[in-house]
This record gives structure tokens, C-alpha cells and sequence, in this order.
């Protein structure tokens, strides 16, 4: 069977690999002052670091896996809700870490202390709000996270409509 594979679905995999090289190397290779290694181990000890780590890699894996499987194909509905609502709950974890506390000040009294000894000396180009503010490498990471959701969504939308118009002009 020939695969017709967009250009969504590829740019899909992109983002996915990118996110896949940033969970790899974010708490483990110096980025300059994108991330501040020895500051991460002051809070976590290795065998953290590497558990989550493992888990970021796994799941993004998984996609790539999935998206790899399909493109260019009809993906099953499963396929389809998990590829959606799966990195949907991870951004939400991003929101509930990160931006909540940052724009509400929920929650942000308890990340305070950490995320200035983590990332107090990394770049970021926001103000800062209730004592936090997300660095710029993080914020590329949800950013991607984010358009990688939504390019998911609307691969899911179309591809239907697509091979439906394929299907008329055979037809004709």
C-alpha cells in the first residue's frame, strides 16, 4: 500500500523529535544559559533526574512510534484520541508547573525556592510574576508541546476530507 504522508505529518514528527531532544538533554547537557546543570542537581538527585527523564522519553517515543505506524494512513480512533489527549495531559501538567502560578500566583509560594535555585541564572525573556518566571527553555518546550497538539487535532480533522476528495476524483 503506497503511503501518501503529509506535510502535517511530517512537520508532526519534527516537532515530536525536537521535544524528544529536549527531554534528553535539558537536565543533563549544559545549554549555555538555556540551563544551568549543576543548579538541577542541587535540587534533584540523579536517579531522579534519570526516572523522569525515562518517562518524558518514553511517552514522546511512543508518538513518534505511533505517528510513524500511520502516517500516511488512517489512524485508528484510538490511535487518534490517544495522540490528542495524551500530550494534552502533559501540557496540562506544563500549565499546573509552570504557567498557572506564574499568571495566578497559585501554587506559586511553593515553587518559588526551587525554581530560582533550578533556574534563577537561564534565560528568560518574560517578566517576572509571583516570584517566577518560566525560562526560555521551557517555554520553547510548551510552545512546541502546544503546536504539536494542535497540529495532532487538526491532522485528525482533515485527513478524512482529504481522502474523501482523492476518492471524488478517482471517481470523475
Amino acid at each position: 500500500m503506497m503511503r501518501n504522508i503529509r506535510l502535517s505529518e511530517k512537520v508532526l514528527l519534527l516537532g515530536y523529535s525536537f521535544i524528544l531532544l529536549f527531554m534528553i538533554v535539558q537536565d543533563f547537557v549544559p545549554l549555555g544559559s538555556l540551563n544551568d546543570i549543576e543548579a538541577i542537581k542541587q535540587e534533584k538527585t540523579t536517579n531522579e533526574l534519570i526516572l523522569v527523564t525515562l518517562i518524558g522519553v518514553i511517552q514522546i517515543a511512543l508518538f513518534i512510534t505511533l505517528i510513524l505506524l500511520y502516517a500516511g494512513k488512517t489512524y485508528p480512533l484510538l490511535i487518534k484520541i490517544w495522540l490528542v489527549i495524551h500530550p494534552l495531559c502533559i501540557f496540562a501538567g506544563a500549565l499546573m508547573s509552570w504557567w498557572i502560578p506564574y499568571f495566578t500566583g497559585i501554587g506559586a509560594q511553593e515553587k518559588v525556592e526551587g525554581y530560582t535555585t533550578m533556574f534563577g541564572n537561564t534565560h528568560a525573556f518574560l517578566p517576572m510574576m509571583n516570584g517566577i518566571v518560566p525560562n526560555t527553555l521551557h517555554t520553547i518546550f510548551h510552545i512546541s508541546l502546544l503546536f504539536c497538539i494542535l497540529l495532532s487535532i487538526y491532522i485528525f480533522v482533515t485527513k478524512t476530507k482529504v481522502l474523501s476528495n482523492i476518492n471524488e476524483d478517482k471517481v470523475s
